[in-house]
């Protein structure tokens, strides 16, 4: 079954362009798996894709793209630059890469995947003038960062004068991520969460449990229904058919101001994270 992608709401990004808050990850997905997958996800009816140059995947989702027929304006499609590439030479060569392995002429939206604050000299501020300077030649219609803290956003947007359309940051009820959700939204940027589900960690909980019994629902359903209603944006991965289906299901129901508390009281701080923290991480695969 074929689920309308009509349903999924969109957000206007603070560029004034629109965003579904709901998309698909591709993140680990194997290269020579990545094709099929996303046409699965498309055929269940996600039109917002996220990939990057760090996952090695980016011609399988355009050959997925370009498989589907589907017009290129009912897409919303994200990759972000690979850590290796943080100079602005080799930003430009490899964002046209990146185009060239989607089969695409512009994408909608490309982020710095890390600020790797100890590389570089400490300079992500040059990579970011890269990024606008991609937009405003037209090869993608919204620029942004991910991984960013709010000292991070504060230098970029002090020295540049650019915001960020978005910031894809690690957020699940086990790390809610307060601090660097109250920056995003401090300068209108729009918070995505990676991890949403902090990597299964929730099937089990017995909080997101007792409100999924109460609601009918799945403790992922569930969990990805907080982050929509606290107005991030998600896109699950999955490389099952009906676990996409499942992840797409999320429109037809909602949950209490008590269940939204009863979650987010889950956190645990630094402890939650999943992920590498991105004052030090500074992986250099590339």
């Amino acid at each position: 079954m074929t689920v309308s992608s009509a349903t999924v709401p969109t957000l206007t990004l603070n560029d004034g362009h629109e965003i579904p808050q709901l998309g698909f990850g591709v993140f680990l997905v194997p290269p020579e798996e990545t094709q099929r997958t996303v046409e699965q996800a498309l055929e269940v009816g996600y039109r917002h894709l996220d990939t990057a140059q760090m996952y090695g995947n980016e011609a399988g989702v355009g050959a997925a793209i370009k498989a589907s027929g589907l017009p290129r304006d009912e897409l919303f499609v994200t990759t972000k630059l690979d850590n290796g590439h943080h100079l602005p030479d080799d930003a430009r060569r490899t964002f046209a890469e990146s185009l060239d392995r989607l089969g695409l002429d512009r994408v909608d939206l490309f982020l710095i995947h890390w600020p790797l604050p100890t590389r570089y000299d400490g300079d992500f501020v040059s990579t970011w003038r890269t990024l606008v300077e991609l937009r405003d030649g037209g090869g993608t219609t919204s620029v942004g960062v991910s991984n960013f803290e709010p000292e991070h956003l504060d230098r970029i947007i002090e020295e540049t004068g650019e915001v960020p359309a978005v910031n894809q940051i690690e957020v699940h009820p086990y790390f809610t991520n307060e601090a660097a959700r109250a920056a995003d939204a401090h300068h209108g940027i729009a918070t995505e969460a990676w991890s949403p589900i902090a990597r299964g960690g929730i099937s089990g909980d017995p909080t997101i449990g007792a409100i999924a019994e109460r609601v009918g629902r799945t403790p992922a359903q569930v969990t990805l229904r907080w982050h929509l209603q606290r107005g991030d944006i998600v896109f699950p991965k999955s490389m099952h058919r009906e676990r996409m289906q499942e992840n797409f299901a999320l429109f037809d129901f909602e949950l209490s101001d008590d269940d939204i508390r009863a979650i987010a009281a889950l956190d645990q701080g630094e402890s939650g994270r999943t992920g590498p923290n991105p004052n030090t991480f500074d992986l250099i695969r590339g």
